[in-house]
């Protein structure tokens, strides 16, 4: 794969769509995007720039989007998001959407500007019309679980390099065809979990992989709980001005509009999202995976355990409150899912002592002893790769057409730990996984768990399922 660009920043030889002519959500008609002049971008030109568009303008975008922005050779011309805009969001303060994602692009580049004035971001309430552009590089996508398969496929069919927030997947199969997507058609993509361009946790990672802890036995994730939300009786809310409900609900089953089903509560309801299985989980399970070395394969076996918190019955969620699960490698190394405080984490401990990383100390690594936290990793030792920064990981492999430091293969077996994980505690029993077929052994029930049927007229590899 070439890693030069043409004139527009392409990589050479990349497939895209012909440009369409469209109408813009506000309004306007579109045309090429403004370019940021070199007083903002610096020494880098045109032909170096990578043309970034968000998709998904809610919660995580107040992270993704400034972090794109800051990046030297981005320009972000356009952003998309059934919601023109509104708060509900995780926080009642927090006023997301497209048109205010649209004015902080613009507001940041006109801050660079000799005139003050920029205007150059494109609003879009369908994605479609984002990926139908053949001046846009790379796209964001930063939507609820349930999109994030149809949205990275057509992405890749349109030639676009992909960051595709954590988790990876909704379901197994969905993750499936992500994998098959990426690489039949060539492009980088980058699972948005950050905690491996996070310089503890890659030494917290390199401790186990060059054997400080012993022989590695068991690890454990930690996860938050969450609540039940609207109790028995919630009823129908009217679909607010500016939002697009049914282009929201997309593949998923139709339902009533309420304010909790949507925005940043999605993640609490199955028919979109895993819960803080694979919410906070996507994270700590990541981070073990990639402490075991584990990226292209997983567990052999699940099985619920106790203490595990469903909503109850009639209230608007319908994923654990709490979460308990167990899994097993084919080495034999023991996994542990679970709810507990402080809510995120991963603890690895082998037959010489333990290591651990905490969101309450982001700093260090935590360890058994001061011996193995301040052990020296020597030059011919294994070394992981370094990321620094998770978005400048993510538009180095762009240009370079190297895998960045979390591919599409690793964010799927992260995510299928959480799917897997997810079926056992509501099937309430143990499972045998085979990870080379991706499948449970011998089990017809667990296994039709692993798809969703698509609401027509969305599907994906060429069927409605």
């Amino acid at each position: 794969m070439s890693n030069r660009f043409d004139s527009k920043n392409h990589p050479v030889g990349s497939c895209r769509l012909s440009r369409r002519k469209f109408v813009a959500a506000a309004g306007t008609a579109v045309a090429a995007p403004t370019i940021v002049s070199s007083s903002v971008l610096g020494a880098n030109p045109p032909s170096n720039r990578i043309n970034v568009a968000l998709i998904g303008c809610g919660n995580q975008s107040r992270v993704d989007l400034p972090s794109m922005l800051r990046q030297p050779d981005a320009q972000v011309v356009a952003v998309c998001d059934v919601n023109r805009g509104s708060s509900g969001y995780a926080r009642p303060e927090h006023f997301l959407g497209r048109e205010p994602a649209q004015k902080k692009v613009n507001d940041y580049y006109a801050q660079k500007t000799r005139s003050g004035e920029y205007s150059g971001c494109d609003a879009y309430s369908d994605f479609r019309d984002v990926l139908a552009r053949d001046d846009v590089d790379a796209v964001m996508i930063v939507l609820p679980d349930h999109w994030h398969a149809l949205a990275t496929i057509k992405a890749c069919e349109a030639g676009k390099d992909v960051y595709c927030q954590k988790p990876m997947s909704l379901t197994v199969h969905d993750g499936q065809q992500m994998v098959k997507a990426v690489r039949q058609h060539g492009r980088i993509l980058q699972t948005g979990s950050q905690y491996r361009s996070n310089a503890v946790v890659r030494r917290m990672c390199e401790l186990v992989r060059n054997g400080r802890i012993g022989e590695v036995k068991r690890a454990v994730a930690i996860i938050n709980g969450s609540g039940a939300g609207p109790g028995p009786g919630w009823q129908e809310m009217p679909v607010p001005d500016g939002f697009d409900y049914d282009m929201w609900l997309g593949p998923a089953p139709d339902a009533p509009y309420h304010a909790d089903r949507c925005l940043y509560r999605f993640r609490f309801l199955q028919e979109y999202s895993g819960g803080q299985v694979t919410n906070t989980g996507a994270h700590s399970i990541d981070i073990v995976q990639w402490a075991l070395g584990n990226d292209g394969t997983g567990p052999v076996e699940f099985e619920d355990q106790d203490g595990i918190v469903w909503p109850p019955a009639g209230h608007l969620y319908t994923t654990a409150m709490k979460s308990h699960f167990r899994a097993r490698y084919a080495n034999g190394v023991e996994f542990v899912c679970r709810t507990q405080a402080p809510g995120f984490g991963a603890r690895i401990e082998g037959t010489e002592g333990w290591v651990q990383f905490s969101v309450n100390n982001m700093k260090e690594v935590e360890a058994s002893s001061e011996a193995i936290k301040n052990s020296v990793i020597g030059p011919d030792e294994i070394r992981l790769p370094v990321s620094g920064n998770h978005y400048r990981n993510f538009l180095d492999s762009v240009k370079s057409r190297q895998e960045p430091i979390e591919p599409v293969e690793a964010g799927h077996r992260t995510a299928t730990i959480c799917h897997a994980g997810n079926i056992a505690m509501q099937l309430k029993r143990k499972l045998q996984w085979d990870p080379e077929q991706e499948m449970f052994v011998n089990d017809d029930e667990a296994n039709q768990m692993l798809r969703r049927p698509y609401r027509k007229p969305w599907q994906i590899d060429g069927i409605e399922s």
